[in-house]
């Protein structure tokens, strides 16, 4: 065979050989990044769940200062499962010097009789029900807590949304947190008391999933904040324009993350999180508050969002498969134990870490890592989604400044 460039012969066999060597080269290519990602990724995975293990089990040794004085604002928006129970929760906290004030944007609001109601059964702790709303951003949310923010007596403030449930040491572990690199302390949401299938999901999504990276993150330095507990200095706050400042992106909780970063300081993440119980869940209410917060940590944290896609059983599963084929191991064997050693170390980590745990589980985190890339492709392809209610779109928030 001539072969007009070199013109010369080309032996059959010459080819043939020539074929083999670049198919092994791709082969081995092939072999090696698949490999690689597998052995990355599962290092992450248990990496960040030994994190998780070993966090709930530590005992700070600093103690807070009992007698400082802590103003707890908790925002109410409308009756949400279990509502009562986690209002009523703030009342029986074991620090000496707190106030409670409950901010609430309509007097008209159904949740105001209850929280009336609580106020008045604990005369011996200092609460209050402020009604009325300041628009400083597109976040109702932050809206409402303006006025608790200026009504606030104590030196130390805390925001937690109506829908956490406060053990008694609630304050002490977020001032245990706190250092003195530290600009903000934060909570995410450990999801518990699921009452159908829904609910289980949005556990999946809450507790091993964000919760886990939230405190893998916290390790290694890059602690971010969410908004559903956050604990300010009240002087800090206000030397950094207050409010205002947390007003410069649509979450507070990314806000507050950049603003603690501009100081030098840290936004930390308490060991042991709190929890939120859910009762029933919609597949659409999983999906809305989801698309939320992916929205917006797409919008707020770009780069960090970006690799989300990688996240989770599916990817590493998929080079676990490639490189089990390559080597011609049982695909389906390879398959089936590799999944079994990742869901079942999920589940050691949230059995350690007191979460719920279900004979579901592992099937909804299968489900949850299903999920993501949709999410994912999601975040980047909309920038609308719903908050209590209300219709809101990703905006420049310093129009609102």
């Amino acid at each position: 065979m001539t072969i007009g460039g070199f013109g010369g012969l080309l032996h059959p066999s010459v080819m043939d050989e020539s074929s083999i060597w670049r198919s092994s080269s791709e082969m081995t290519a092939l072999i090696l990044a698949a490999g690689t990602f597998c052995i990355l990724a599962s290092a992450a995975h248990c990496t960040s769940l030994f994190t998780v293990m070993a966090r709930v089990r530590r005992q700070r040794t600093s103690a807070p200062q009992a007698e400082v004085g802590v103003s707890i604002l908790r925002p109410l928006c409308g009756i949400e499962n279990f509502s009562e129970a986690t209002l009523r929760s703030t009342f029986h906290l074991d620090h000496r010097r707190y106030e409670i004030l409950f901010c609430v944007a309509s007097g008209a609001d159904p949740i105001v009789p209850i929280a009336q109601r609580l106020i008045a059964a604990h005369p011996e702790i200092p609460a209050r029900l402020l009604v009325g709303a300041d628009r400083i951003s597109s976040n109702p949310k932050l809206n409402n807590l303006v006025k608790g923010c200026c009504a606030a007596s104590y030196p130390w403030i805390v925001m937690a949304d109506s829908n956490v449930l406060m053990p008694a040491d609630y304050l002490r572990r977020l001032l245990q947190t706190w250092q003195s690199d530290t600009g903000v302390v934060s909570s995410p949401a450990i999801g518990c008391m699921p009452h159908n299938f829904w609910g289980e999901l949005e556990c999946g999504f809450l507790n091993t999933y964000q919760a886990r990276w939230q405190c893998f993150a916290d390790e290694v330095g890059l602690g971010f904040v969410q908004g559903k507990n956050m604990l300010f200095n009240k002087a800090f706050l206000a030397a950094n324009g207050g409010m205002r400042a947390l007003a410069s992106e649509l979450a507070e909780d990314a806000a507050a993350t950049k603003l603690a970063r501009r100081r030098g300081l840290r936004a930390r993440v308490v060991d042991k999180p709190f929890v939120q119980p859910l009762g029933r869940r919609t597949a659409a209410e999983v999906w809305q508050r989801q698309i939320r917060w992916a929205r917006l940590r797409r919008d707020t944290f770009p780069l960090y969002f970006l690799p989300k896609l990688l996240t989770g059983a599916l990817p590493p599963l998929a080079a676990c498969i490639i490189l089990a084929d390559c080597i011609e191991l049982p695909v389906a064997g390879i398959g089936t134990v590799f999944l079994a050693l990742w869901y079942g170390l999920e589940a050691v980590a949230t059995g350690v870490a007191g979460w719920h745990l279900s004979w579901r589980s592992p099937l909804v985190w299968a489900l949850r890592d299903a999920v993501l890339p949709v999410l994912w492709i999601a975040a980047w392809a909309g920038k609308d989604f719903e908050w209590r209610g209300n219709s809101m779109t990703i905006a420049d928030q310093r129009s609102l400044g």
